[in-house]
């Protein structure tokens, strides 16, 4: 149990830090719809996690001849892929990053943020947990260790719920802060904002290309 968890721990750091939801649950704190919205996206984002994390775990449980704890070769060669996919996606945020002295492209969606009802809010914070193809990787590699672990019916719930909560904590503690602290939350979530907003490439680039070979050693290790 402690060997998954201790795997898991980077995979969902990995979901957990990801500037661009986290940039719009700020955004939307401070819209005129800031409570309701807000709540409904960190909402949405939990269930997304919950789905993807859930499916893989019931679809990849080894039903072959491996030993507890010992991961099957399928499991071990699906996190090479996973491990390599989320390598090529971190290249790719590299390359992509803005040079010095550009202004970071923020995507369309962002600007109409302060007209998202609450229904929609939900359905965007599952997007961006269950179908972004970063956190989704990240989900389907959460899920695989998960299902590899040999764990019983319980652990696996218990190291689910782990994932999920070190995986919404980066958006469940802005909207905690502004609701017990409004006022005085308005301009650190700006600065966090802008900051976010200048650094998101960089920030996720370095990240995914030292869970990617983290993941991908895992499963090297398996084979």
């Amino acid at each position: 149990m402690n060997a998954v968890i201790g795997d898991l721990l980077p995979v969902a750091l990995g979901v957990a830090i990801s500037p661009m939801p986290i940039i719009a649950v700020i955004l939307m704190l401070l819209s005129p719809r800031a409570g309701a919205a807000s709540l409904t996206l960190l909402a949405g984002w939990i269930v997304g996690i919950v789905v993807v994390v859930t499916v893989v775990v019931l679809v990849a449980d080894p039903t072959d001849d491996s030993q507890a704890g010992n991961p099957s070769t399928l499991a071990s060669v699906v996190k090479l892929l996973l491990g390599s996919a989320v390598v090529l996606i971190g290249v790719r945020e590299w390359r992509h990053r803005p040079l010095e002295g550009e202004t970071p492209e923020v995507p369309k969606w962002m600007g109409a943020i302060d007209e998202v009802t609450p229904l929609k809010a939900f359905g965007l914070g599952a997007l961006l947990s269950g179908v972004n193809p970063k956190n989704l990787a990240l989900g389907l590699a959460g899920g695989v260790i998960i299902a590899s672990g040999g764990l019983s019916s319980g652990q696996t719930v218990v190291a689910i719920a782990v994932f999920v909560v070190i995986a919404s904590s980066t958006m469940a503690i802005p909207v905690i802060g502004y609701l017990v602290a409004r006022e005085r939350m308005q301009a650190p979530l700006g600065r966090l904002r802008d900051w976010l907003t200048d650094n998101n490439a960089t920030v996720m680039s370095v990240l995914l290309l030292v869970i990617g070979v983290a993941i991908f050693g895992k499963g090297l290790a398996g084979l």
